[in-house]
C-alpha cells in the first residue's frame, strides 16, 4: 500500500477536518452564550454596587445585606434540577429563554423594593429563575464537544464570569454616581432596571439563534454531525431516554455527586465572596467615589479571565486535573486571606483580590472537566444540576458568614479567614482523593467503583 494514501496519512487530514468543525462550532454557538452569561453575571453581583446607596436608602445592616445577596442561592439550589430535567425533555432554546426573560424582569423589578423583606423576596426569586442556566450550558455543551476538548470551551464560556465582573464595576459605578436623583430615581434604582431589561431581550434572542442539539443544526453537512456522533460518548446523547425522576434518584444516590459537590462548593467561596463584599472591601480602603471604586474593581476581574483562560488551555494541554485543581483553589484562598493584613495599602489588596480571583475562577472549568466526565448516562443531567445546587450554597453561606462577623467585629478578617480555610480543605480533599481511592479499594470496592479516576491522574 502506497503510504501517501494509507489509513495512517488520512488521520492528519481527519483531525483537521475535526478541528475546522469544533471551531466552526465553537464560534456558532459560544459567543451567544457567553454574552447571555456576562448578562447573567452582571445581573447576580450588582447588588454588591447597590448596596453602597441602598443600604442607607433601605436600612440594610451587614447581616441583612449579607443574608440578602447570599438568599439568591436558595432558590437556585431549589429549582436547578427541575430546570435541568426540563431543559432534556423541551430543549436548549426554550429553557434558556425562559430563565433569561424571567430573571432579566426580576432584576429590573429589584427597583421597586422598600423593605428588607422585599429586598429578599426579590433575591430569592432571581436565584428561582435564574436556577438551572450555567448547568444547562453545561450539560448543553456535552452534547457538542468531547470531553477532550472541553475545559477550554468551558474556560471560554466561564471567563464571562470575569469579563461580567469586569463591565459591571465601572458600568454600575457610572449608572450609581450619574444617574442618581435622575427623574426622581435613585442610582441603585437605575442600575437594577438598566442591567436587567437587557437579560429579558436576549432570551429572544438565544431562541432564535440556538440548535438544540448537532442534530437539528441546518449550519452542520451530514458529514460532520456524523463526525460529532463518533466523539461524543452516547451516555451524553440529549435525548436519554431514562426518566427524569429516575435519572434525579440516580444521580442522588451516586457517592461522586457528593464528592463534587464539596469540591465546587470550594471553589465557588472565593468568587462568591469577593462578588459581593469586593465593592464594600475597596470602598474600605478609603476610596469614596462610586465610580472609581467600579473602576478600580475592574482591574482583579481583568487579571483573572486572563488566568482562567489561560490556565484551561494548559490543563488541556497537560491532560491533567486534580493538580491544576487544587492548585488554583489554595491560591485563591491564600490570596483572599493575605487581604486581611493589607487593608493600610490599597493597591496591594487590590493585587491580592486579583490573585484569589484569579485563582478562585482558574478552578471552575477544570472541575467541570472532571465532573462531566464522570456521571452516568442516566444522572447527567440530575447530576450537573445537584452539583452545582450544592456547591453553589456557598453563594448563600460565604456573603452571610461575612455580613454577620463584620456587623458584630466591625472588620471581615475572621469571616474572610474561614472562607479561605474552606478553600485550602477542598485543595487538599482533591489532592488526597487519588490516595484515598486507591487506600479504601480493598475495603469498599463496590463504593470505590463510583468514585472518580479522574481524581487519581
Amino acid at each position: 500500500m502506497n503510504r501517501a494514501t494509507g489509513p495512517a496519512a488520512a488521520r492528519p487530514h481527519d483531525d483537521a477536518r475535526r478541528d475546522a468543525m469544533y471551531r466552526k462550532i465553537t464560534w456558532r454557538l459560544i459567543p451567544l452564550l457567553f454574552l447571555a452569561y456576562v448578562v447573567s453575571y452582571i445581573d447576580r453581583i450588582n447588588v454588591g454596587y447597590a448596596k453602597l446607596q441602598m443600604s442607607s436608602d433601605l436600612h440594610l445592616t451587614d447581616a441583612i445585606y449579607g443574608l440578602g445577596a447570599g438568599i439568591f442561592f436558595v432558590g437556585y439550589a431549589l429549582f436547578e434540577v427541575p430546570s435541568n430535567v426540563l431543559l432534556m425533555r423541551i430543549g436548549a432554546r426554550l429553557t434558556i429563554m425562559r430563565i433569561m426573560v424571567c430573571w432579566g424582569l426580576v432584576s429590573a423589578a429589584t427597583m421597586f423594593i422598600t423593605t428588607p423583606m422585599q429586598f429578599y423576596i426579590a433575591r430569592f426569586l432571581l436565584g428561582a429563575f435564574e436556577a438551572g442556566f450555567f448547568p444547562g450550558i453545561v450539560l448543553y455543551l456535552t452534547f457538542w464537544f468531547p470531553a477532550a476538548r472541553r475545559a477550554r470551551i468551558l474556560a471560554l464560556l466561564m471567563s464571562a464570569v470575569v469579563v461580567g465582573g469586569l463591565v459591571a464595576g465601572p458600568m454600575s459605578g457610572w449608572i450609581l454616581q450619574n444617574l442618581d436623583g435622575w427623574h426622581g430615581l435613585r442610582g441603585w434604582q437605575w442600575m437594577f432596571l438598566l442591567e436587567g431589561v437587557p437579560a429579558a431581550a436576549l432570551g429572544f434572542v438565544v431562541y432564535a439563534c440556538l440548535s438544540n442539539s448537532p442534530d437539528e443544526a441546518r449550519w452542520l453537512s451530514e458529514d460532520e454531525k456524523r463526525m460529532i456522533r463518533i466523539d461524543l460518548p452516547k451516555e451524553t446523547a440529549p435525548h436519554a431516554s431514562t426518566p427524569p425522576v429516575e435519572a434525579a434518584l440516580d444521580a442522588l444516590r451516586d457517592p461522586k455527586v457528593y464528592l463534587l459537590s464539596f469540591l465546587y462548593f470550594a471553589a465557588v467561596c472565593g468568587g462568591t465572596t469577593l462578588s459581593f463584599w469586593m465593592p464594600t472591601m475597596i470602598q474600605s480602603l478609603g476610596v469614596k467615589s462610586m465610580q472609581t471604586i467600579g473602576l478600580i474593581s475592574a482591574v482583579p476581574y481583568a487579571f483573572g479571565a486572563l488566568a482562567m483562560i489561560l490556565y484551561g488551555r494548559h490543563s488541556d494541554k497537560r491532560g491533567e486535573r486534580r493538580w491544576h485543581y487544587a492548585v488554583a483553589v489554595a491560591i485563591g484562598g491564600a490570596g483572599l486571606a493575605l487581604t486581611s493584613w493589607t487593608a493600610a495599602y490599597m493597591w496591594l489588596s487590590v493585587a491580592l483580590i486579583a490573585i484569589a480571583i484569579a485563582g478562585s475562577v482558574s478552578s471552575l472549568p477544570v472541575f467541570w472537566a472532571v465532573a462531566t466526565t464522570q456521571l452516568s448516562r442516566q444522572s447527567t443531567a440530575a447530576g450537573i444540576a445537584i452539583i452545582t445546587s450544592l456547591g453553589n450554597l456557598a453563594g448563600l453561606a460565604c456573603p452571610y458568614i461575612l455580613g454577620v462577623i463584620k456587623q458584630s467585629t466591625g472588620s471581615l478578617t475572621g469571616g474572610l479567614l474561614i472562607i479561605a480555610g474552606v478553600m485550602l480543605m477542598g485543595s487538599l480533599v482533591m489532592v488526597g482523593s487519588g490516595s484515598i481511592r486507591r487506600g479504601a479499594a480493598a475495603l469498599r470496592p463496590a463504593l470505590i467503583e463510583k468514585m472518580p479516576d479522574a481524581y487519581a491522574r
